[in-house]
């Protein structure tokens, strides 16, 4: 059975514009050299494998649907998205609802005899693996390797005779243990253990405890598994070599912060690329940013990979900020992940992904060349939006940018609201909601959404309704309006305009903060308090990201 990702308007696997240049963010400095971070949102746990000129990246996107993204690049520096290997989470009773943090945890990409691989640990269900001819998809019906409860951050090897090996890390919430990496054999289809595993490293009690996110490779007749300890914001980056599968490894320390600005150096990829050169892409916790790409030169040395730019010989490197781009085969284009989105099409742009599994009741594009998104109430009272499914969202950009959107509110029952959100653990959005026969725009703000922490609302204007619809049997309201965010140092500033060029200050400013295991991010909230009238909806027109 396939999963067509076509079938949901959230799924669209080919974006119009080929060559998408952010104005907010690119890497390329366009004289031969690049500037980190490579992609400066939130791609956790990235993992990248090699089919000839081509790269395809993958990253955590725990319960967020659609799941596992795909990125392309021809050069390692400029990256687009071009697809999604989930469209949906099971069991339904989980992931139908928000279910932060849990879900797809630091997955790795593949390519095995004609095929790409995506195995991934869910930290409650097991180890799960998608597979694909065609990266942009569709990809099949996800297998279920391994069942139980723990197994995360999974990585497989097909050796040389065919056989398959697969390393993982612990999630210490689960299991109860952690700072550990197991090997165990799987079947030569990789769907199946044909072995125990055992434990091929022990962090515990070291400077390497928190191992975890570990990748598997072969080089030479040396097995290796390259994976981060230490701890996300302080950790570093480990190399591990033996002659057998199983060990025993011998480790070195092959990147860390040393005097850089670039914390944590966490995992990631080792790429070794058809022009002989190897490269390690990792990401680096910008907290309410998320965790963001970088890249680094690597350099083979006695047999270790040196990492980044090694000062003092000590086969540890530091992180670069400014440095040369990979040489490549074929010709590469600046193009970045896409972030603005006129709905002019049938299908979202790739951009966007819910809180939970899509339910077509939570929004569809349409032939009027907008986006609706429809009131929405979680079935279970909740203080605040933390257990609302229907956000829709996309990832920060950078660390400095505008987020503006012109949409219409239309509202059949009083208190239904929506407009432009900050979602995190905190958050703020700016939205008209219907109080009688007028609009009130408020700025809706929580603080520890995830504790159940209840609203605080700051009313900003009274707003005379754009239109009132004359004949319906239950007649709507609408308010057309144009709504602003300005974004810089972790804070968020609220405008709106009525004309879509003067442009007024609303409410306060909102320090941002990142959810569960994510970045915050950005994007539209359509709500309703009752949740037993008639839905009201929002029209987005058009979602514009610039500087």
């Amino acid at each position: 059975m396939l999963i067509l990702a076509l079938c949901l308007p959230c799924l669209a696997m080919a974006q119009s514009t080929d060559n998408y240049r952010s104005e907010v963010w690119s890497p390329d400095n366009g004289n031969g050299t690049y500037t980190n971070p490579v992609i400066n949102a939130d791609y956790s746990d990235p993992d990248v494998c090699v089919v000839g000129n081509d790269y395809y990246l993958t990253a955590s996107s725990f319960q967020c649907i659609p799941g596992l993204p795909i990125l392309h690049s021809t050069d390692l520096v400029n990256w687009q998205i071009i697809g999604y290997a989930l469209s949906e989470l099971t069991p339904y009773e989980e992931f139908n609802l928000p279910s932060h943090g849990n879900g797809v945890w630091a997955p790795s990409i593949r390519y095995h005899n004609g095929e790409f691989y995506i195995y991934w640990g869910d930290p409650d269900y097991g180890v799960f693996m998608v597979k694909t001819k065609d990266p942009a998809g569709p990809w099949e019906k996800p297998v279920c390797v391994i069942p139980g409860k723990g197994m995360i951050d999974t990585c497989p090897l097909w050796d040389d005779d065919g056989r398959c090996y697969l390393v993982n890390g612990w999630a210490n919430s689960r299991s109860r243990f952690a700072s550990v990496l197991s090997v165990r054999e799987l079947n030569a289809e990789g769907t199946a253990p044909i072995s125990n595993p055992v434990i091929v490293f022990d962090g515990n009690g070291t400077e390497n405890r928190t191992c975890e996110g570990p990748k598997f490779y072969k080089r030479d007749g040396w097995y290796w598994i390259m994976c981060p300890a230490g701890g996300v914001p302080t950790g570093f980056q480990l190399a591990m070599r033996a002659k057998s599968p199983y060990g025993p490894y011998e480790c070195k320390k092959v990147l860390d912060q040393g005097k850089t600005d670039i914390n944590g150096p966490h995992q990631g990829a080792w790429v070794h690329t058809a022009a002989d050169e190897d490269w390690f892409l990792h990401f680096q916790d910008k907290e309410c940013y998320g965790r963001v790409v970088h890249l680094q030169p690597v350099e083979w040395r006695d047999n270790w990979p040196v990492m980044g730019i090694d000062k003092d010989g000590d086969y540890c490197g530091e992180p670069v900020v400014k440095y040369r781009k990979p040489k490549s085969l074929v010709p590469n284009h600046v193009v970045n992940p896409v972030e603005s989105d006129e709905f002019n099409t049938h299908t979202l742009g790739l951009q966007w992904q819910w809180h939970a599994n899509y339910d077509q009741k939570f929004g569809m594009p349409t032939a009027f060349g907008t986006f609706r998104l429809f009131n929405f109430k979680h079935p279970v009272a909740s203080p605040n939006l933390w257990d609302v499914p229907n956000l829709l969202l996309q990832k920060t950009p950078a660390d400095r940018f505008v987020a503006t959107t012109k949409i219409r509110v239309t509202s059949k029952a009083d208190q239904q609201y929506g407009g432009l959100i900050m979602m995190g653990l905190d958050y703020s959005a700016l939205v008209a909601r219907r109080v009688g026969q007028t609009f009130q725009l408020e700025q809706v703000t929580c603080h520890a959404a995830d504790k159940g922490k209840k609203e605080e609302i700051q009313t900003i204007a009274t707003l005379q309704p754009s239109e009132v619809d004359a004949i319906d049997y239950k007649p709507g309201i609408h308010l057309d309006i144009f709504l602003r965010m300005q974004v810089d140092k972790g804070m968020c500033q609220f405008y709106y305009s009525l004309d879509g060029k003067k442009y007024q200050k609303a409410g306060t400013p909102f320090k941002m903060r990142e959810g569960k295991w994510i970045g915050a991010k950005i994007g539209l909230v359509s709500v309703e308090p009752d949740g037993t009238t008639d839905r009201g909806w929002i029209d987005a027109d058009w979602f514009r990201v610039t500087k």
